[in-house]
């Protein structure tokens, strides 16, 4: 073979390799994040319905909820919204007690209450109305009232979970971690441990990456977790639900390699979340906050727990903060009392809310973000519907 003719074949060869390089990258959505039908409910979810209602609905579908499940249904009428549960959309072992899914359903409720107040509603109605039926999370009536707008209707369609760095250094005020607790002074039972000094930090830091590593040595519980991992544009595009890269808010040119390259095996996966939740995750937080309430156990606080979230959630939206569930401990603890193991971590979660009358919920890092948080995909509005 002449020396020109080689270098005919190695140039084709380039052109054919960046052309099946460019292929995977428009194939796995590295360009078009944020963007497609799985994504619409972000835009639309003020469009106009025959049915009222069913824009209190689109903001409701919005809301927080584990894994990205999404576990929630809908009956809607003229004057009335009912709140269900979809059980077949659980997260297997990581939330054995269904606390997560619970709590779940309290974020689209609020969600649903906000946007029924801005909308000139009067919301009224009971939580777990239906004693045979503990699926049936709400029947809410609704009613002509005055409408009320508020900052936090405003950053429904802006509240996205921010996975990636807080700014080091930098401490949220005491104030304002005040102004957080407070939210919930309409929520019986509900309250905000907060955790902001080096030393507690350090703390629940620790615990926060031994659980990780736990739930990382449990086969179930990782399995679990990984079916709801979207490895595909193709797949997050049809299901429209689950924890997608996109989320994870990764440096763009780390995000687009992992998008490129062949999926990671699970053992690789839980390696590298384990190391974001040491490194970013815990690494970064400028303080940790615990919803407590009563009765952990107990679906209707769950629900006002859920709650208390959601609006905090949407609270630090519009102020320009960043917050992120970190459930590890919760979610060990909830298994080491499905297997009957030693309770290593409901001990630690019990020595941190140091409180007889309440019991831990759920743990969350704060901070001021560096990075701008991505939205995850959500179901249609009439796949939500009864």
């Amino acid at each position: 073979m002449n020396r020109r003719r080689a270098l005919k074949i190695a140039g084709a060869t380039v052109v054919v390799a960046g052309s099946a390089l460019a292929w995977r990258a428009f194939d796995q959505g590295v360009f078009s994040a944020g963007r497609g039908a799985a994504y619409e409910p972000w835009k639309n979810w003020q469009a106009d319905d025959s049915l009222r209602p069913l824009r209190l609905v689109r903001a409701a579908i919005l809301a927080s909820n584990p894994h990205n499940s999404q576990p929630w249904r809908f009956r809607v009428t003229d004057d009335a919204i009912d709140v269900y549960a979809d059980t077949g959309r659980n997260i297997g072992a990581i939330d054995p007690f269904l606390r997560e899914m619970t709590m779940g359903i309290g974020c689209a409720l609020e969600n649903l209450l906000i946007a029924a107040a801005h909308e000139g509603y009067a919301a009224g109605g009971s939580l777990l109305p239906d004693p045979g039926n503990p699926a049936h999370a709400a029947h809410i009536l609704l009613s002509p009232g005055s409408r009320i707008s508020s900052p936090l209707y405003d950053a429904i369609p802006l509240r996205h979970t921010n996975r990636g760095p807080y700014e080091p250094g930098r401490s949220v005020p005491p104030d304002v971690l005040g102004a957080l607790a407070a939210l919930g002074a309409d929520l019986p039972g509900t309250k905000v441990i907060w955790f902001s000094t080096p030393e507690a930090r350090a703390r629940i830091g620790d615990l926060i990456v031994a659980a990780t590593e736990a739930i990382v040595a449990d086969r179930q519980q990782s399995a679990d977790s990984a079916k709801w991992f979207r490895t595909s544009w193709q797949q997050l595009q049809a299901l429209r639900d689950g924890i997608t890269l996109d989320a994870q808010s990764l440096p763009p040119f780390i995000n687009a390699a992992v998008k490129i390259l062949p999926p990671l095996s699970q053992e690789s996966a839980d390696q590298a979340w384990l190391q974001a939740t040491r490194e970013r995750h815990v690494a970064t937080a400028a303080a940790f906050g615990l919803i407590a309430v009563p009765n952990a156990r107990d679906n209707a606080m769950r629900i006002r727990g859920g709650r208390l979230w959601q609006r905090m959630h949407l609270w630090v939206t519009a102020k320009g903060l960043a917050v992120q569930p970190l459930n590890q401990m919760s979610e060990r603890a909830d298994r080491e009392q499905q297997l009957g193991l030693d309770p290593r971590f409901g001990t630690a979660l019990k020595e941190l809310v140091a409180d007889a009358n309440s019991q831990a919920l759920m743990p969350f890092r704060i901070g001021y973000p560096t990075v701008e948080a991505k939205p995850s995909p959500r179901r249609e509005l009439k796949a939500v519907l009864i």
